[in-house]
């Protein structure tokens, strides 16, 4: 490959801040070392396809949005809803996107631009469903960190929820309230749920 990849691996290093980079609304809830952005992704990712499949989109597609819709967060930090508030001229997740890849070889930095309009732009059914999945992790670490002792959580638990728009990633919201955060081990295990 003739074309320089340095700032491709200066964006990798970027990239692992994420790894550190707290999920900081959960400090709100009383949970003190809540999970990063890249613990969080990783999810949305995953759930991504999940429901993409099964609403008939292009789960590929769709995970690809999700491992990206945070990426921005490497210069903002993860900024909670009420921080939000008092942010003057929040700034664009395109914008960010643009500095991050700039100087990357033009191929990789227009797709990386495109992946985070087409998120933002909340149009197609790859972006729904991603979206989707960001607000289904949430409400699961919710649970995960109410049955922690970590009453508070609720909240974000009830707004999460109110958030998924696609009727699977409903139908999933409904079976993992439904589902207890431990059960995945008593099945594998082939214990009765009690």
């Amino acid at each position: 490959m003739s074309e320089d990849l340095t700032a491709v691996a200066r964006f990798l290093y970027e990239a692992g801040t994420l790894k550190n980079t707290a999920r900081t609304g959960w400090w709100m809830a009383g949970v003190q070392h809540p999970e990063s952005v890249a613990e969080h992704s990783w999810r949305t990712a995953l759930i991504a396809t999940i429901i993409a499949k099964l609403e008939g989109a292009d789960p590929a597609r769709a995970a690809f949005l999700a491992v990206w819709h945070d990426s921005q967060e490497t210069r903002t930090g993860d900024v909670n809803h009420l921080g939000k508030k008092y942010t003057r001229g929040e700034a664009d997740p395109r914008d960010i996107t643009a500095d991050q890849v700039a100087g990357m070889p033009e191929l990789l930095a227009e797709a990386v631009r495109d992946l985070v309009a087409e998120y933002e732009a909340k149009e197609s059914p790859e972006a729904i469903c991603a979206r989707d999945a960001d607000k289904l992790e949430c409400m699961i670490q919710g649970i995960e960190y109410r049955d922690q002792g970590y009453a508070n959580a609720q909240r974000w638990i009830d707004n999460s929820r109110g958030r998924i728009v696609t009727k699977t990633g409903q139908a999933l919201a409904d079976a993992v309230l439904d589902t207890g955060s431990l059960d995945w081990l008593r099945a594998a295990l082939g214990e009765q749920k009690s």
